[in-house]
């Protein structure tokens, strides 16, 4: 029998959402859950992260994520509201989840993920926290007991040595998957399908669908490698948007290279990540030895030739092509049946380069907070490949509540 551990922390709502499905995805593949609460501000602090994130985010990132959090629970079919002491101290809940014998953990983890993420409960006080633990035929004072601490520190730090960084986390095997969204790998890895980011939402189809990309960004390939395929199925036309992701991301005050940013088992994990989602979608993928990518004329082209557009992006992330040299993209292109050098040429038009600006103005506009980014029928925007499910739901019909 397989067995799913389950790290989580009652302080982060993804992890509250997570916890929503887990035991059905375990239950479906006969495996055996095991449910492990840690501090997420001590792991944080553990990798070089920083207790809230979300404090240095610009503007445009918020948004979007206070938008996907009410998406994700829509799609769950579960209530999330943030609450208005948001954020709490939730040491001594993960204390009282460890204290609580394992019979009873996963009942007291849905009830405090209840108080505090859909009643809007201040757990982070003893006040608030004692008759929960009575509703389970506990002493609060179980928490204050030298062992149970030192178990709290012990669970976050074996978190750590695991590569861990966040939650949740769920490890199945040797292998570990991050975030509410990538509960179809650990649903995989466990033995079933019990969920699928390809299942359709019913509705009707919208007429367009707007890719904003570049490619310097590994997930926006990803993304490429499905979205004429997502298209089509739903009869929407597509409109691809080449723009310049560092001008953006200077504009909304986000690092030019956010990979670089990260700490490094973020980073390890996010290298990972791309790899598992080219298996899901049966591409081949591989990280080129120039990183990053000079884009600019490779964009200027695509906006020439729209149909060039999955052919750059298999060069440079999976055949290992540079194509930010100029040589090196045009040989590509002739190689394709193009005429390289003209479009070369062509990047130097200042309609070519004054589109490439106007569509970069429009992703700014548009509260787009990186690449890929799609918007379904000129209303709903969604970002990341990982939420291409949503993408086909909204042109299907689907019409998210939070907009």
């Amino acid at each position: 029998m397989p067995t799913v551990r389950f790290f989580y922390d009652i302080a982060c709502p993804y992890a509250y959402l997570a916890s929503t499905q887990i035991e059905a995805i375990c239950t479906a593949a006969g495996a055996e859950l095991e449910w492990k609460p840690i501090l997420l501000g001590g792991l944080y602090r553990s990798v070089g992260g920083k207790d809230h994130p979300a404090q240095s985010w610009p503007s445009a990132k918020i948004l979007h994520n206070e938008r996907d959090m009410a998406r994700q629970a829509e799609c769950f079919g579960v209530t999330l509201q943030r609450p208005d002491c948001y954020p709490q101290r939730t040491v001594e809940a993960q204390r009282l989840l460890l204290a609580a014998p394992l019979s009873i953990r996963p009942q007291l983890t849905h009830r405090l993920y209840q108080a505090y993420w859909v009643e809007g409960q201040a757990i982070g006080q003893r006040e608030v926290l004692e008759p929960i633990a009575s509703e389970f035929g506990m002493e609060l004072s179980a928490i204050d007991d030298p062992g149970i601490k030192e178990a709290l520190i012990q669970a976050t730090e074996e978190a750590k040595d695991l590569g861990m960084f966040g939650v949740p986390s769920m490890q199945v095997g040797d292998t570990f998957y991050w975030g509410a969204d990538r509960l179809h790998f650990v649903a995989r890895d466990a033995g079933c399908e019990a969920l699928d980011p390809e299942d359709p939402y019913p509705a009707d189809a919208p007429p367009t669908l707007d890719f904003f990309h570049d490619f310097s960004s590994p997930f926006s390939y990803l993304a490429s490698t499905q979205i004429e395929r997502i298209a089509k199925a739903h009869g929407a036309k597509l409109r691809y948007r080449p723009i310049l992701l560092g001008a953006l991301f200077k504009a909304i005050g986000t690092p030019i290279v956010p990979l670089f940013e990260m700490n490094p088992a973020r980073q390890a994990y996010q290298k990972r990540d791309l790899f598992d989602w080219a298996k899901w979608w049966k591409v081949d993928f591989r990280f080129p030895e120039t990183f990053p990518l000079r884009t600019v004329a490779p964009l200027r082209v695509a906006l020439q030739a729209p149909e060039c557009t999955p052919i750059l992006y298999r060069a440079a992330w999976a055949e290992g092509i540079n194509i930010g040299d100029p040589d090196a993209l045009v040989a590509l292109l002739n190689r394709e049946g193009f005429d390289g050098q003209a479009l070369l040429e062509g990047t130097q038009d200042p309609a070519i380069k004054a589109k490439l600006f106007e569509n970069t103005q429009a992703a700014i506009e548009n509260e787009v907070c990186g690449v890929p980014s799609f918007i379904v029928n000129d209303t709903t925007l969604f970002w990341g490949q990982d939420r291409l499910a949503m993408v086909q739901a909204a042109l299907e019909g689907w019409r998210p509540r939070a907009g």
